[in-house]
């Protein structure tokens, strides 16, 4: 719920849409240039991948628009979903954030911000997420390995993505699947795994 004000604080103090402003401030200038909003109105197609067969909302299957449906009505631009990307461009975000907001020079965020963000407000009442990311493990339902450290800061995503930063350790950890086509039913990378367990193969190759 955050993100639905965080983006119309951010419009409405630039008066720039949440993807104009996201183009603008960041990712021309540390060469994301595969990620954006509304990506059918910059990329081929063949490029995309399908997100699922939506016969409840959509009536259609879901190519280059967002899966999310509170993101959907707000035209495709949403301050929580909508961003589609690649590994790579993911990868360099990610590691803007361990540099405590620094990528190629420029700074886009300051450390203090970034630390902010990063933090676990309320770890002692039971709840792991910090401002911007989700945090490690407190209790049964971590969000990884249980392997990393309590610095470390990501995200799991709905539809099967997965982006993870180390800090102390200098690792940025990318996982991305569709795991919603045909269906969102589908749970079998959550049920096995998956996506922790290949976490836990990268620090288990570290010992």
């Amino acid at each position: 719920m955050p993100y639905y004000f965080f983006k119309s604080f951010l419009e409405n103090k630039y008066n720039r849409t949440l993807n104009q402003l996201l183009k603008e401030k960041l990712l021309n200038n540390i060469g994301a240039n595969n990620t954006t909003y509304l990506p059918l109105n910059f990329f081929s197609e063949s490029r995309l991948v399908p997100s699922e067969v939506d016969n409840y909302f959509r009536q259609d299957t879901l190519k280059g628009y967002v899966h999310d449906m509170g993101a959907a009505m707000q035209g495709g631009i949403g301050g929580h979903a909508g961003l589609f990307s690649n590994s790579n461009d993911i990868s360099k975000i990610m590691q803007m954030f361990i540099q405590n907001g620094n990528y190629g020079s420029k700074i886009f965020f300051s450390k203090s911000t970034i630390d902010y963000f990063n933090q676990c407000f309320y770890c002692k009442e039971g709840n792991r997420r910090g401002l911007g990311f989700d945090k490690p493990q407190i209790d049964d339902s971590s969000p990884t390995c249980g392997c990393v450290p309590m610095s470390s800061f990501g995200h799991s995503g709905f539809t099967g993505t997965y982006a993870w930063a180390d800090p102390d350790n200098q690792i940025v950890y990318v996982f991305l699947s569709n795991r919603t086509y045909p269906s969102m039913n589908n749970n079998k990378l959550s049920k096995n795994n998956i996506r922790t367990e290949i976490q836990r193969i990268i620090y288990n190759s570290l010992k």
